[in-house]
């Protein structure tokens, strides 16, 4: 036992110097965890800010110029108010990304309880935008109408006061959410591109029966690839978790690093070895690309880090439970933003470990015909 631990030591330190010799991994490390994540996280923006909105007032009444003036920054830039024939032209330009237009005897059929409506012509060519901010202008167009009428009616409370919360994320800042997700992104993209890349340049540069005639199991390789590899993605990780999301983007995270990076490591793992499956299919540095290039783009978007997973088919969502993307997403969720402990997503740290041993199995497997097909 000592020995093997030994071996896989040295090997581990010689796939740490053949990285560190490489200028264009080095690199690549480097951009994921710091210039794309602040670019993903500034850059994709998914609530509304500064938006360019339009009246028009066919009602020219007390209610509607309050609707008009409570179009405000940031969200939206001051409304402009334009005559009805001025709509399309100002859509079609994208002058406009919102219209809202009042019709006439709005405020007198409001009062007399006659429920008149507002029309609200919208862009969708920007689609989350156009969704987001339609809702906020519906919003604003209640609370004010509301408003008029409480004050129209001498002052009545309405049966109804509903107040919204948003826990964890108050200001709805959709930088917490994608900085956070494209450090997770990019461990595993960068788990199973480093390991499978260092297999395939071992085969390329014939280094690779240079082990076969040393007293090392295949086993002892492979972990050696895992770990070195898994090491500094991890390290890396959590540099730009603490430098550049919390401490740079000011991103506040509020759970347990300590319990994070323990996730992370379980990760880690498995799609590392992922990476190590993927390059035994594989003789040359582009076949790898070619092949582990779908593979990371289902992960990458499936994984819930992009898209809801509440929102796919049920069939795609038991597919996706066997990945360990949708289960470590959901790990880091509950800890970076909800401050969970281990008491709550300890079923998620067992699911990435028993995934973890099967891809490892799997692996291992391959890994030791890939290795005999050399010899």
């Amino acid at each position: 036992m000592i020995s093997a631990t030994r071996r896989i030591f040295r090997l581990s330190v010689k796939e740490l110097r053949s990285l560190l010799a490489d200028p264009v991994l080095l690199a690549l490390i480097f951009y994921v965890f710091t210039v794309a994540v602040v670019q993903v996280a500034t850059g994709l923006k998914f609530e509304v800010e500064a938006a360019q909105a339009a009246i028009v007032d066919e009602d020219h009444s007390e209610l509607s110029r309050r609707i008009t003036s409570a179009l405000l920054p940031p969200l939206f830039k001051t409304a402009d108010v334009i005559a009805p024939a001025e709509i399309d032209a100002g859509m079609d330009s994208g002058r406009y990304v919102f219209v809202v237009e009042i019709p006439p005897k709005f405020e007198s059929d409001a009062l007399a309880g006659k429920k008149p409506s507002i029309q609200i012509n919208v862009d969708a060519t920007a689609m989350a935008l156009a969704g987001n901010g339609a809702v906020y202008i519906q919003e604003i167009v209640a609370r004010e109408t509301a408003s008029f009428l409480r004050r129209a009616d001498g002052g009545g409370v309405t049966p109804v006061d509903l107040v919204v919360r948003s826990k964890f994320n108050p200001n709805l800042n959709s930088m917490w959410f994608t900085s956070v997700m494209e450090v997770i992104n990019n461990v595993a993209i960068l788990s199973i591109i480093l390991t499978g890349s260092a297999l395939i340049r071992e085969r390329e540069h014939g280094t690779i029966e240079h082990l076969l005639v040393m007293p090392v199991r295949p086993l002892e390789i492979m972990l050696a690839k895992i770990v070195a590899n898994g090491a500094v993605i991890v390290g890396a990780s959590l540099l730009s978790l603490l430098l550049v999301v919390r401490w740079y983007l000011n991103v506040p995270i509020v759970g347990s690093v300590p319990l994070f990076l323990l996730g992370s490591i379980l990760f880690m793992v498995s799609v590392t070895a992922l990476g190590l499956l993927l390059a035994t299919f594989a003789r040359t540095m582009p076949q790898f690309g070619l092949l582990s290039l779908p593979v990371i783009i289902i992960l990458y978007l499936l994984s819930g880090s992009t898209t809801p997973l509440e929102t796919m088919p049920d069939w795609l969502q038991w597919v996706m439970s066997f990945t360990p993307n949708t289960h470590f997403v959901s790990f880091a969720q509950a800890v970076l933003y909800r401050g969970a402990g281990v008491d709550r997503v300890w079923p998620e740290l067992a699911i990435l470990a028993v995934i973890g041993v099967v891809i490892l199995g799997l692996c291992r497997s391959r890994f030791a015909k890939t290795i005999s097909a050399q010899d």
